[in-house]
């Protein structure tokens, strides 16, 4: 019998954390899962069996979790970090996914938080690194230096990383189920990736002219 999809995303909707529900969901009928779509600079964490789903160009994407615990998120960061302290930044309206997650210092920073607030513990968090892929055309290789920043802040943290898909040319799609850890990649290598790279472009303009407010599964 069909699962009623409605009610499925409804009543994940009611048990994520306040700060998420303006996050994107929907019901995948090939996996039979709500999954909650995250865009550039936003988070997502859930205890739930919620996959987690956003597509990568140049930005990266780390997956946590504690492997004990069944809880984790991904965040989606386009730069590595900004000077500014915590008490500096504009947090804006948007709740703890807000515009200061743009950087990775932030992103990282709250979702490994959110994560040991929800009953996460640090010395069983693991990670699955993500993205960086070389798509805009332009000198500063900002792929390589989102990838270099994250691998090193998870290192800082002692987090294993277990997994990593990163650089190359090509955009890809993430699918994260934190309540397993399994992580499924979809290089986007026969599209165009005009789309991507042209909202990545304009997402840096947006940053640069506002104040800051285990195994791989292929499918």
């Amino acid at each position: 019998m069909e699962r009623n999809n409605s009610i499925e995303v409804k009543q994940c909707l009611s048990r994520c954390l306040p700060e998420f529900s303006h996050v994107n969901h929907y019901w995948d009928r090939y996996r039979e899962v709500v999954v909650a779509k995250i865009l550039p600079g936003e988070f997502y964490m859930t205890r739930d069996n919620v996959a987690i789903a956003t597509t990568l160009g140049s930005c990266i994407s780390a997956c946590i979790w504690d492997k004990n615990e069944n809880i984790g998120g991904m965040n989606h960061f386009m730069l590595p970090l900004t000077d500014k302290k915590a008490h500096e930044v504009n947090w804006g309206k948007r709740g703890i996914s807000s515009d200061a997650t743009r950087y990775g210092n932030f992103a990282m920073e709250h979702l490994i938080n959110t994560i040991l607030k929800n009953g996460g513990r640090r010395e069983h968090l693991l990670a699955k690194v993500f993205g960086g892929g070389k798509v805009l055309n332009q000198m500063t290789d900002v792929g390589k230096r989102n990838i270099d920043f994250a691998m090193h802040y998870l290192q800082m943290e002692n987090i294993q990383i277990e997994t990593t898909d990163t650089g190359d040319l090509y955009p890809r799609k993430v699918i994260f189920e934190p309540a397993s850890g399994r992580a499924f990649v979809k290089k986007l290598n026969n599209l165009h990736n005009d789309t991507i790279a042209q909202r990545e472009k304009d997402y840096s303009k947006h940053i640069d002219h506002n104040e800051v407010d285990g195994d791989i599964e292929l499918f």
